[in-house]
């Protein structure tokens, strides 16, 4: 990025995902707090004329600050390097792999990381029969922030009936019990573990309504545990070719010790909301969000 002490960042927000409230918060706070940073800064909300905006504007770095479709699936990172403007998180490559939940777990399969049983199908073949035993998740495979799951019991009289606006394919996973775990890597360093705990599924509501969840950080497991989400988070960042910040998601069954924990997804774009998990959890290694959020705007980059 360019070294002016007050570098001109714009925040791209908002956009046309499923995503785009959560990503218009998130854009909000980070614009406060990099201005708070001595930031230059200028929101922009991702349109169709969102390349002739930044021609125009000629930021120093885009601080990507969108969620979903288009905004972390490789899309407006390809923009941005055909632009030739630094950008934050991650490039076209690992974005456009981690929001492919199969993908990405394919990857977390080859260097030996655990993950759950998972199939894609088609949503009419979902709806027509259990494509595996329940108890199993059925998502859409290239979403985030828990759009549009469905959670099929054991006592289910029958398949999902999915929403008419589910995509044609969509992921089935075996149902994984346990807590939820939680860990961001900045860079080549993997912050802490966080205990998301809800009365019940960690769905849309739980992750950015205000007491939708509650967030133990350190978790309080065994340090085995602990241990084992901080080298697989790190682990998972760089086998995905991630840059900048990532968080991945766990399940532990404590049952089970350490053969009861497995990775869900890795997020090239971690919510940075009030409510947020990596926020927090820079802040708990000392990290303030005006910080954290400088931090990015420096390490941003081109990938090309």
């Amino acid at each position: 990025m360019s070294s002016r002490t007050n570098p001109k960042v714009v925040v791209l927000m908002g956009g046309p995902s499923a995503e785009r409230e959560v990503s218009l918060s998130s854009g909000r706070e980070c614009a406060a707090a990099l201005r708070e940073a001595e930031c230059d800064v200028m929101e922009v909300d991702a349109g169709p004329d969102v390349a002739a905006r930044l021609i125009e504007i000629a930021p120093d770095v885009v601080f990507n600050a969108l969620h979903g479709r288009w905004g972390e699936d490789g899309a407006i990172q390809g923009v941005l390097e055909w632009l030739r403007i630094p950008y934050t998180h991650s490039g076209i490559l690992a974005s456009a792999l981690t929001l492919d939940k199969q993908r990405t777990k394919d990857v977390y399969r080859k260097v030996g990381l655990p993950v759950v049983d998972s199939v894609l199908a088609s949503a009419d073949a979902v709806r027509a029969a259990h494509v595996m035993p329940p108890p199993y998740v059925v998502k859409p495979y290239n979403e985030g922030s828990s759009v549009g799951i469905y959670i099929v019991d054991e006592a289910a009289n029958g398949p999902p009936q999915l929403s008419d606006d589910m995509p044609e394919r969509v992921m089935v996973e075996a149902f994984a019990p346990g807590r939820e775990l939680t860990t961001t890597v900045m860079g080549d360093r993997a912050l802490t573990v966080t205990d998301i705990i809800t009365d019940g599924w960690y769905d849309y509501h739980a992750k950015y309504a205000p007491g939708g969840s509650r967030h133990e950080l350190p978790a309080k497991v065994p340090a085995e545990i602990f241990d084992a989400c901080m080298e697989y988070a790190l682990r998972a960042h760089q086998a995905l070719g991630c840059r900048g910040v990532s968080r991945t998601d766990f399940r532990w069954d404590e049952t089970r010790g350490i053969d009861g924990l497995i990775l869900l997804e890795t997020n090239t774009q971690p919510g940075m909301t009030p409510t947020s998990l990596t926020p927090e959890q820079a802040a708990h290694v000392g990290i303030s969000f005006p910080q954290f959020c400088r931090w990015l705007v420096e390490d941003a980059s081109c990938d090309r």
